[in-house]
């Protein structure tokens, strides 16, 4: 069904959604326009949502459905950790989708009927769509490690999706003693950003220095290398010498189960870690939704076709960002933002008749190792037959120029602001 403001006031019930909608345009969008519908406001839903919206005002209604009314960006939330940065700076509000003409509803999506091509919300009603992008993100698979839930989270944060997390694992930091120990835990793979665990290590190392240089930050990881490990650890020699520690899975860095309570962790080896502030990052895979819609695979994340992002698994119904299997690229925000392009421009293409392009993609992930030291990688990707393949890549180099490392800064900041204006108008 299609709705008039007042049907859906009418209809929402305690939820308050039709009080949540931003910009709901008037009158009621025509029956006659392609339909889109996008579960997801990040980096990924929400760039294909204002692209769409504002290259096919005319012939598309738009239609972007999220239970937040704000998003705060995972991206550069480990600065806001290292008190680089306020809350405000990276969070974002939804009013420039609007301007762009795409109809939000504040409200949380929980089913997927792909023969009736509808959305079901959570207060019952449902929106149909001629094309579906399903961009939900991450869920974080809490059993994966005993002792460790949704609960739990409240006392050891894992701050990998970001907001109220993000403000209590920082909050935490701050209270922490001067002598303390931070003790992270780092996800198996596939993970979302696979730099991110190690430069919070760094930046929550580089807020010790100034604030609490007498403590201990300990990683405990299941893998046995990393993304730009030589780099990383080069930094954490460099700046923090005896203050960052780094456990490979070989050597006890698997976390078999946690503590709350006693504050403690427990390896594989058996040995037992006891943390004043524990980061514990558990193993993750596509948002719920996309499981309840049939679009997982058995690795649980979404297989999908490399040249459009289409899911392999249901018709009409595109998977991109974190939750898609996209081979070579990182889960990553710019990742999603160069997905979401491809995918708006083949949706246009198959409802409005306009001109498709072979499908491009790139990447670029910059890691901030101290105030005036960051580093960069990234890869353009091309759609194989099976899956996405890298070409051009690059990397930074170990022991290049102090003035080169200050520029990636400078990049990387200017990067924030632009991406940001790109995804939310």
């Amino acid at each position: 069904m299609r709705w008039s403001r007042r049907q859906f006031t009418h209809s929402s019930g305690g939820l308050g959604l039709a009080a949540a909608l931003v910009g709901f345009p008037a009158p009621l969008r025509s029956q006659a326009r392609g339909r889109v519908v996008v579960i997801g406001g990040g980096a990924g839903g929400a760039t294909c949502a204002r692209y769409l919206a504002k290259e096919s005002r005319e012939t598309l209604a738009v239609t972007l459905v999220e239970a937040q009314s704000r998003y705060t960006t995972c991206f550069y939330s480990n600065l806001y950790l290292a008190g680089w940065r306020n809350f405000d700076s990276i969070t974002h509000g939804y009013d420039g989708l609007a301007s762009a003409g795409v109809q939000i509803v504040q409200a949380r999506a929980v089913g997927i009927d792909p023969v009736a091509k509808s959305v079901q919300l959570k207060s019952g009603e449902t929106i149909g769509y001629d094309k579906l992008v399903v961009a939900p993100g991450i869920d974080l698979k809490y059993g994966s490690i005993e002792g460790y839930s949704e609960e739990v989270a409240q006392i050891m944060p894992h701050s990998w999706t970001a907001g109220a997390q993000t403000k209590l694992l920082r909050s935490q930091l701050e209270a922490m003693p001067d002598g303390g120990l931070f003790l992270l835990i780092a996800p198996p793979e596939p993970y979302r950003c696979p730099p991110g665990p190690y430069e919070r290590a760094s930046l929550i190392a580089s807020y010790f220095t100034q604030a609490k240089p007498k403590s201990k930050v300990l990683i405990l990881d299941a893998k046995d290398r990393f993304s730009k490990q030589q780099l990383f650890e080069e930094a954490w020699n460099t700046y923090y010498k005896g203050m960052v520690e780094w456990v490979p899975g070989t050597f006890g860095g698997k976390v078999t189960s946690v503590d709350p309570k006693a504050m403690t962790i427990t390896s594989d080896t058996g040995e037992v870690h006891k943390a004043d502030v524990a980061n514990v990052v558990p193993a993750q895979d596509a948002g719920r939704i996309a499981h309840d819609a049939g679009l997982v695979d058995d690795s649980g994340w979404c297989p999908i076709v490399p040249a459009s992002m289409a899911s392999q698994k249901q018709a009409d119904i595109y998977v991109l960002g974190d939750a898609s299997i996209a081979s070579a690229m990182p889960k990553s925000a710019f990742s999603a933002n160069s997905q979401a392009k491809v995918v708006a421009m083949t949706i246009r293409a198959e409802l409005t008749g306009s001109r498709a392009f072979p499908a491009r993609y790139r990447n670029t992930c910059w890691s901030s190792l101290a105030p005036d030291d960051t580093v960069k990688i990234g890869a353009n990707y091309l759609p194989g037959e099976d899956k996405l393949e890298s070409v051009d890549s690059f990397i930074s180099n170990v022991g290049e120029s102090r003035d080169m490392r200050m520029a990636n800064r400078k990049e990387a900041d200017a990067w924030y602001d632009s991406i940001t204006a790109d995804i939310f108008g």
